[in-house]
């Protein structure tokens, strides 16, 4: 009896044993189907894994980094998501080691300084993109919006300190703030400038980028001398303006089910491709640890819903808009993943810390309380 029981736990061993990948593509296997089924936990395992086998393997490197990418949450300051990014950065600088030109890896790097409004990095970086893919219209997009991240902050403090509310009509009334805005700051506006036409001479209906024109030069006539090339800078302005509304009508109507067309403002990282017909392991994917509801049905289940604090600064400039994300819901019903798809920078932060603080109706399946995936959209809208 005894022999036999021993029997059947060497048995149940090997077994075991032989569910484990033997090679650095069969822990890639088995970190793709974690992923796809959003167990990025044990995919960033099987990823690590297959990296430790194979340090020299730049795909591995590669979805290890994405997935660390994947984890994280811009605008979240705690040390875990401090973290995700740093082994993201690591990983995909390890691939540029092997291949120098390798531009998604060069784009994650570049999106994660952006995320983390590191703007001299986040610049650096697109400049490598665009010098080895010249027609990437979102890397010239991304320019553009660095540059205006530099100078609002000082020209929205020019105008509070001289009075003038947002929607008051310029130029700056004191020469000496305009001369030293024009010092510091024209160049980078000029340079926003260009960056920006270049994204839509590659992108003509490029929508966010058409809207950020309008941002760059409404703002740049404050800087004028003249009331004529300040009224100059508002009718070329106002066509910009105008263009972006057509575009993203256009987009809007063109999206399945009448969706918002937005254009995500940085490049989020692809998934990885799908494995294999079978792996090396022969293992099949497990079930997803959690499942999917409908934006309009998880809705519903909302019990405690906290409106999001319009930014000061997104008021100043008169933003309005949608922050797309995806999330995740607990057994509990509270909020344990977030993810944010499009939506304009001044407005993510405070969709976020909102949305942080709701809470649902569990969901139950089979009676049992599971996870939910599912979409959420905050809107943020100006007083007429």
């Amino acid at each position: 009896m005894f022999s036999r029981s021993i029997t059947v736990f060497l048995l149940a061993v090997s077994c075991l044993m032989a569910q484990e990948p033997r090679d650095a593509r069969g822990w890639l296997n088995r970190g793709v189907a974690a992923y796809k089924g959003g167990r990025y936990q044990e995919a960033t395992q099987a990823f690590a894994k297959a990296v430790d086998m194979e340090p020299a393997n730049a795909t591995a490197r590669m979805y290890l980094g994405t997935v660390y990418l994947e984890q994280f949450v811009p605008g979240m300051e705690s040390d875990e998501n401090r973290q995700m990014a740093r082994h993201a950065l690591e990983q995909f600088q390890k691939v540029l080691e092997q291949q120098p030109e390798n531009t998604a890896a060069i784009g994650y790097i570049a999106s994660l300084y952006l995320n983390q409004k590191k703007w001299d990095d986040a610049q650096q970086w697109y400049q490598k993109l665009t010098a080895i893919s010249p027609n990437n219209a979102d890397a010239w997009y991304c320019l553009g919006f660095i540059a205006w991240s530099r100078w609002y902050p000082a020209y929205g403090q020019a105008r509070v300190s001289a009075g003038m509310r947002m929607e008051e009509p310029g130029p700056i009334a004191q020469a000496a703030v305009r001369e030293e805005l024009r010092a510091k700051y024209w160049p980078v506006l000029e340079d926003g400038l260009r960056a920006l036409d270049r994204a839509l001479e590659i992108n003509p209906q490029y929508a966010d980028a058409m809207a950020y024109e309008n941002l760059l030069i409404r703002e740049r006539a404050d800087l004028r001398d003249t009331p004529e090339e300040y009224r100059q800078d508002i009718a070329a302005a106002d066509v910009w303006m105008q263009k972006a509304l057509d575009a993203k009508r256009a987009q809007a109507e063109a999206a399945p089910g009448g969706g918002s067309g937005r254009i995500t403002y940085t490049p989020l990282p692809p998934p990885p491709p799908p494995p294999p017909a079978s792996s090396p392991s022969g293992q099949t994917p497990e079930a997803p640890g959690r499942i999917h509801v409908a934006a309009n049905v998880q809705q519903m289940n909302l019990v405690s819903q906290v409106p999001p604090v319009y930014p000061e600064l997104a008021k100043q400039a008169r933003i309005q808009g949608i922050v797309s994300m995806s999330a995740v819901i607990g057994k509990d019903g509270r909020v344990v993943e977030l993810k944010v798809h499009r939506g304009h920078p001044l407005l993510i932060q405070a969709a976020m810390d909102a949305v942080r603080q709701w809470v649902y109706r569990p969901t139950l399946l089979n009676g049992e309380p599971v996870q939910v995936a599912t979409e959420i959209e905050v809107t943020f809208t100006l007083p007429q």
